[in-house]
């Protein structure tokens, strides 16, 4: 029997089968621009560590390329590529987004990508796909100070780019589900003080969230991730979903807050840059007081963000052997 499954399933129900499930995802430049690469790149990583589940990480693009964006791998240790075509300029742009059905190239080559991986692994492997959430993805198509601008002196025109947006992504969710996926893995990244008061989050953030991850509904492993500092964990923790990822070594509220305020899975524990700089002495040293403030439950082992690709083997392997 294959355990990936089964450990998920006791830590949703705040048991332990052998061990928490544990779980790291990286982005796999230069492979993320065709499916067949990609899919290719993920078995890999999956077949040489074995994670409980196995999280698809495309380019943050493939959702914004059908709509004209345009982006260059340039080498970053996160493995993320730069912007540089954006298509927002103007607040009267965001009206001129069309909405995208999952048959466009790019969303449907992603939802290939999708096919190839269910076909490839075990049912006992779980599959979830990353999705943006609609000011994340506003965020690349127009550029992060820009986005802002226009969320404080053109509010209207920015929700009906949003609404836009989010029709698009629900519509790429249902045919998602299609492909046999078990979960989203949905990026917020605008739930941070450093960006937005908590008003304008619950305006233009969770006003169009909940809608999207409405359409996940049928799946039984969703996960949201709570991207950067200062988040409003609290605006996030009724969402949707089973599993609540977020940076707790850098920002409050760390694991065992958090399990108080969000009734699923918490997943963290370990600082990505541990991971890439620091020594297996260290990783385990976090992973001890993870497992401390959780007991183990309702806990899946993991970062705050992703696996930096220039994080060692060595390391990786002292997570697998938890």
């Amino acid at each position: 029997m294959n355990p990936h499954r089964q450990r998920l399933e006791a830590a949703l129900r705040g048991e332990i089968l052998d061990r928490p499930p544990v779980a790291l995802w990286r982005h796999f430049p230069v492979d993320d621009q065709n499916p067949e690469r990609l899919a290719a790149a993920t078995l890999h990583w999956q077949s040489v560590y074995g994670w409980d589940l196995v999280k698809v990480t495309p380019a943050s693009s493939f959702c914004l390329k059908d709509w004209g964006a345009q982006d260059a791998w340039e080498g970053f240790a996160e493995g993320n590529r730069r912007y540089t075509k954006r298509v927002v300029a103007t607040p009267e742009d965001w009206a001129k987004l069309k909405v995208l059905d999952a048959d466009s190239p790019q969303l449907a080559a992603q939802l290939k990508c999708l096919r190839l991986l269910r076909e490839r692994l075990p049912a006992s492997e779980p599959l979830i796909q990353t999705i943006f959430s609609p000011m994340s993805q506003a965020k690349n198509l127009a550029g992060g100070e820009r986005l802002i601008l226009h969320l404080r002196q053109h509010p209207e025109l920015l929700q009906r780019g949003l609404e836009i947006i989010a029709e698009t992504t629900r519509r790429f969710i249902k045919a998602a589900i299609e492909t046999g996926i078990d979960g989203v893995f949905y990026a917020v990244q605008h739930a941070q003080a450093g960006l937005l008061t908590e008003a304008e989050f619950a305006a233009f953030g969770r006003a169009y969230d909940l809608p999207v991850l409405d359409s996940a509904r049928p799946l039984w492993f969703n996960m949201a991730h709570l991207h950067g500092e200062n988040v409003y964990f609290n605006a996030v923790a009724d969402y949707p979903v089973q599993v609540l990822n977020w940076h707790d070594r850098d920002t409050a509220p760390n694991l065992a807050e958090g399990q108080k305020r969000f009734p699923g899975i918490a997943c963290g524990g370990l600082r990505r840059e541990t991971l890439a700089l620091g020594t297996p002495e260290q990783i385990r040293a976090e992973m001890e007081n993870a497992l401390a403030q959780t007991g183990g439950k309702r806990f899946l082992l993991g970062t705050g963000c992703v696996t930096e690709i220039i994080a060692p083997h060595g390391n990786l392997e002292t997570v697998v052997n938890i």
